[in-house]
């Protein structure tokens, strides 16, 4: 989702001008990167977690040239969906194929 999207269903949900819809959009990003810094995870319950996972040193093969190339430790935001987004995911699939069979 971009935050032109997010300003887009905040614009449809609330009567307000679309300038304050963009800040609020952003502020709504900025919270969630605050939190992510600071606890490491952020979550939005019957929705979605976003977890910082660490990932390890290793080395990987450069694609141009093949060569080896030593990568550092880092770490990278993981997301992962609640059990009732990921069944409202597989009901939103099934729906679709039976839909599409119906008209195929």
């Amino acid at each position: 989702m971009s935050k032109k999207c997010l300003t887009g269903t905040i614009l449809h949900s609330v009567e307000m001008p679309a300038s304050a819809a963009g800040r609020l959009a952003g502020g709504i990003v900025a919270a969630i990167k605050a939190k992510i810094i600071e606890t490491g995870r952020f979550t939005i319950p019957d929705f979605d977690a976003f977890v910082v996972r660490g990932t390890p040193k290793r080395t990987a093969l450069n694609p141009r040239t093949g060569e080896k190339v030593a990568v550092k430790a880092g770490a990278t935001v993981k997301f992962r969906a609640s059990p009732s987004l990921k069944e409202a995911a597989v009901a939103g699939l099934k729906k679709a194929k039976r839909k599409a069979a119906r008209q195929g």
